[in-house]
């Protein structure tokens, strides 16, 4: 018999609790989508937080299809707070500040539409206007011919006291489409469908105080308000460097370098989705130089250069990988570290830097320079526009003398000396309409993958006709990378000129873009890389966002390590695969997957502020980027049904009215208890028998 009881009463408690989770499960329903989060500068807040760390903000849902729409929100509406669902195409600045100050919106719902959409970018319109050389004029928003993102909105930099989603899947931008049109579109419902946005940042204020409560909270609770943003710049040399003792390693004043970078990250408002396709043309652009260059040039003649790749992180904020690189160099013993085996650099070991900018414009490109390097830049261009012609590469390439440069690496090495030679490779006018945003992607830069057989490490001839369409992303680049490229032969060769018809690789372009704005299970990565077991890469591409990550590398930066040590490596022959397991010799599958040992030159370095490391930094001196990000818990968002407004305090109208009712009939009853409840005569009632 017991053990039947305590069958029954698990059978009870497992329905109990069954019933519970498809109770919870009918009123709520999850929402997957990307949180607007904050990140702090020197002087301010960015971006956005819920209220608070429990519940979060809850707002009823309301689409935005209009002016009118806004306006019903922000004029005293029915039933506030109010979460509008807003289309990418009404997410202007004027518009997201009006929702934002208004007292009758609690968050921000943005759902994927690209019907109608002509531009989105949330970015200012003078990125990195803080950061510049001496000579650099004042961006003004107004005037079109300082600002170098003439469709930024500026919200990217904005403050919101509530939360913003971006829904990227269809079927949630969807559901809560059809949450609203069943529930709240019509005005006499009872029931709205609301949203409930959890996404509180520990965060506020500036990155001084942040990191100050950080680190004055650290030791005892082992808490975190923030971190700054960092991560790893990469880089390698075109000739292998003198493996050195790292203990006694002395700087070689003979040892100059030219520079050729390109910034690699990017970022967009929204966590965990910034693919910048547009902006990634530059590094695809830089390595098919390096490739290129690697190839024709001979190995057994040394110049009086080297060639320095750098692809620098932490650009989008401040330009965090070229301050660090230049405060290493300036420090005399730092770059690179000690683990290098090789000897420290210096700034006098730089002699001049080419740093290729935003080509979203391949059809007129140019040099851009100050009067200081004119004579350098006019030789440069002539020489290339001398192979463009010989070559027919059809690439319209001219020199521009002015002190307004664009937003690019080479502002802090020209901040540093004036001086300096230096050469920007960038559009001659902005096009990129998506910048920093969610929707700078293959469509916007127009890639098409083309999936070749053909080996990628080899190189194309410029009188033979490739897969690739002339007006392709993959031949536009390769075009540009192989003037680049023939530029640099001429200074390593002293104007030797190069006489081949072979150019850079077409293939290679189309693998690097197909590994890094597609997927990493891809032929590049698989060829470059010994994958361990049945795992061969990702469905998805790498996150180029600099994040906050400290001693581990981010997988976009790790892959970046291996491209470009392998587009810099040289073959090594006659060398098996247990004898090729010390750095710098790295064993790949290579492109044909017959097995190769490689000598590589590639490594890694800090890409974090020296604001952060430096004792008592002056955070208002503006002389290094002090971008962190807040720390958060959770990140979550749900729809749910509420009572309306008016619902409401007509239920609440009925309880006061029950309530008082009850009173007077109470009191009825007890004024009239003598007449309803009589006595009962005890003559009348029976005793008890007696025992």
């Amino acid at each position: 018999m017991i053990k039947i009881k305590l069958i029954l009463l698990n059978i009870v408690i497992l329905v109990n609790t069954v019933y519970c989770d498809r109770t919870k499960d009918k009123i709520y329903e999850n929402i997957s989508g990307h949180m607007c989060f904050r990140r702090l500068n020197a002087t301010h807040q960015t971006g956005c937080s819920s209220a608070g760390k429990s519940r979060g903000s809850v707002g009823v849902l309301h689409l935005i299809s209009s002016e009118d729409d806004i306006n019903f929100i922000i004029n005293d509406p029915p039933s506030p707070p109010y979460a509008p669902i807003i289309l990418p195409n009404h997410f202007t600045r004027e518009n997201i500040i009006k929702l934002r100050d208004s007292n009758y919106v609690s968050a921000i719902v943005l759902v994927n539409d690209t019907s109608d959409l002509d531009n989105f970018s949330q970015e200012s319109k003078c990125p990195n206007q803080f950061f510049r050389h001496a000579k650099q004029p004042v961006c003004d928003s107004k005037n079109q011919n300082t600002v170098w993102n003439p469709f930024g909105t500026g919200l990217l930099h904005e403050n919101f006291d509530i939360p913003i989603i971006f829904l990227a899947k269809k079927e949630e931008s969807d559901k809560v489409i059809k949450c609203y049109n069943d529930f709240n579109k019509a005005s006499s419902r009872k029931s709205l469908c609301s949203i409930e946005i959890n996404s509180f940042m520990a965060a506020s204020g500036n990155s001084e105080i942040c990191i100050r409560r950080s680190r004055s909270l650290a030791i005892i609770r082992q808490l975190t308000f923030c971190d700054p943003l960092q991560g790893k710049n990469v880089y390698g040399t075109l000739y292998p460097r003198e493996i050195v003792n790292p203990i006694n390693r002395t700087n070689d004043i003979d040892e100059k370098f030219i520079i050729v970078s390109a910034h690699f990250d990017t970022t967009s408002m929204f966590d965990g989705i910034a693919l910048g396709a547009m902006e990634f043309s530059s590094v695809a652009t830089l390595i098919s130089s390096a490739h290129f260059l690697k190839k024709i040039i001979k190995k057994d003649k040394k110049s009086k250069y080297n060639i320095l790749f750098m692809l620098f992180n932490g650009e989008s904020y401040d330009y965090i990988g070229s301050q660090r690189f230049i405060y290493d160099l300036k420090k005399n013993d730092s770059f690179p570290s000690p683990s290098s085996y090789t000897r420290p650099l210096t700034l006098d070991n730089i002699v001049m830097m080419i740093d290729i900018g935003a080509l979203d414009d391949f059809d007129s490109v140019s040099i851009y320079h100050l009067n200081e390097s004119e004579s350098f830049a006019s030789k440069f261009t002539s020489a290339i526009n001398s192979y463009n012609n010989k070559l027919k590469l059809n690439v319209n390439i001219n020199a521009v003398n002015s002190n307004n440069l664009p937003p690019v690496s080479a502002q802090m090495f020209l901040r540093e000396n004036p001086n300096f030679p230096t050469l920007i490779f960038a559009s001659k006018k902005p096009k990129n309409k998506f910048y920093h945003s969610v929707y700078d992607d293959v469509k916007n830069m127009k890639f098409s993958y083309y999936n070749t057989s053909e080996d990628f490490d080899q190189l194309d001839d410029s009188t033979k006709i490739t897969h690739f369409p002339s007006d392709s992303i993959q031949i536009k680049i390769r075009n540009v990378a192989t003037l680049i490229s023939l530029g640099l032969y001429n200074l390593l060769n002293e104007d030797n000129k190069y006489a081949e018809n072979l150019i850079a690789s077409s293939t290679l372009v189309d693998e690097f873009l197909y590994c890094y704005l597609k997927a990493t299970k891809c032929r590049l990565f698989d060829s470059i890389f010994v994958f361990s077991n049945d795992f061969n890469g990702l469905d998805y591409p790498p996150q180029r966002y600099v994040s906050v990550q400290a001693a581990i590398t981010l997988e976009a930066t790790g892959w970046a390590y291996r491209v470009l040590g392998f587009v810099l490596s040289q073959k090594i022959e006659n060398i098996q695969k247990e004898n090729c397991t010390v750095l710098p010799y790295y064993w790949i599958p290579g492109s044909l997957k017959t097995g190769e040992c490689r000598l590589t030159t590639q490594n890694l370095s800090y890409a974090l502020s020296p604001a952060f490391e430096e004792e008592g930094y002056n955070y208002k001196s503006n002389l290094y980027s002090t971008w962190t990000e807040s720390t958060w818990n959770d990140l979550s968002a749900r729809i749910f049904l509420q009572p309306s407004t008016a619902h409401e305090s007509l239920t609440f109208i009925i309880g006061l009215i029950m309530l008082i009712l009850s009173f007077i009939l109470v009191y009825f009853i007890n004024s009239k208890a003598e007449i309803l409840f009589n006595d009962i005569n005890t003559e009348h009632v029976a005793l008890p028998a007696q025992c």
